[in-house]
């Protein structure tokens, strides 16, 4: 650490701190330093670093289903990015939605000394708080804790979810909007009901009035649901329908084409998650509201690193984040 000083002109001080991060360094100054590194072949030694400030600088990240969710990179990536900022490693663990697993991997994470934990889900639900967390600093993405855990939380916020897309096909002079919706009990589904409903009240319309049909949330279920929805005379059809996911949406699409509906002519379809596989692939582009997972992932992580140096008290609740309107091509006048 001397010789990469002298060669950089800076203190040994400057040298370790353009390293841990700990203090702020010009980057300028920073970037000297790592030249001069480089040049001397020198690396600090993390394992002494380690010992010294009780750290290991690993974060674990714990999660149900990653290896089968479209957008669980985007949670992964958004949670990489501060890492790196920092300068530490995150270690990914998958518990294929098995409790028991996922209480092992945990335990895994706390016995290799992990300085914190984020426990993520794929999708937006109620965690009760695992026993295995042996007082690691840990915050829950795209998830929200059982009543009486207090813990830092984020997901997006579902009933925005539904006003935002709900009012996008209210803009386009829909009135006869329905809902293609899950039998799924969980946050999302709950909070994006309540979200169409006050959408529609605040335009003045009845929500009891409303088509709702719900199946399983994927494209096999959109049509089911989209076969209730639309298969009936045209007075009584709606104009529109809200789908809650971009996978429902794409059965309801394929209805659609199997009744001579055109896209957005006769009909007008928008999703959620602008899961890119399918809202970009179909034909129109599926206009749909994006889901925050590369958001929820820094936040995850940046919020976990202020728990780690004690500068950040957990929140009483969940923050809920906004989610962005992805116009395509399915939403047009009725």
């Amino acid at each position: 650490m001397a010789a990469v000083a002298r060669a950089a002109g800076v203190s040994p001080t400057t040298v370790s701190h353009a390293f841990s991060g700990t203090r702020t360094v010009a980057p300028e100054t920073r970037e000297r330093v790592l030249q001069a590194a480089a040049v001397l072949g020198y690396a600090p030694n993390r394992v002494a670093r380690g010992l010294r400030l009780r750290r290991t600088g690993v974060i674990g990240l714990a999660s149900d289903r990653i290896a089968t969710t479209p957008f669980a990179g985007r949670i992964i990536e958004g949670a990489q990015e501060v890492a790196r900022e920092h300068g530490l490693l995150l270690v990914v663990a998958d518990s294929g939605g098995d409790d028991q697993h996922e209480s092992r991997l945990l335990r895994s994470f706390v016995d290799q000394r992990v300085d914190g934990i984020l426990l993520a889900r794929m999708f937006h639900q109620v965690v009760a708080e695992p026993r295995d967390l042996a007082g690691v600093p840990s915050v829950l993405v795209d998830a929200v804790p059982e009543p009486g855990w207090r813990v830092p939380a984020i997901a997006p916020d579902e009933v925005g979810v539904a006003v935002t897309a709900v009012e996008r096909l209210l803009a386009a002079g829909h009135r006869r909007i329905a809902a293609a919706t899950t039998v799924d009990d969980s946050p999302a589904t709950r909070g994006r009901a309540a979200g169409f409903g006050l959408a529609l009240e605040r335009a003045g319309l009845d929500p009891k009035a409303a088509l709702v049909a719900e199946s399983t949330s994927d494209a096999a279920g959109g049509r089911a649901a989209g076969r209730r929805l639309l298969d009936r005379p045209p007075g009584d059809r709606p104009t529109a329908v809200f789908c809650f996911n971009d996978q429902m949406a794409m059965g309801v699409y394929q209805v659609a084409a199997a009744l001579g509906l055109d896209i957005p002519g006769d009909l007008s379809v928008i999703g959620v998650d602008d899961l890119d596989l399918v809202a970009a692939a179909l034909d129109p582009g599926l206009t749909t509201v994006a889901l925050p997972h590369r958001e929820m992932g820094r936040w995850g992580m940046a919020t976990l690193l202020g728990l780690i140096e004690d500068r950040t008290a957990p929140a009483a609740d969940p923050v809920l984040l906004e989610c962005e309107l992805i116009e395509r091509g399915s939403v047009g006048s009725p």
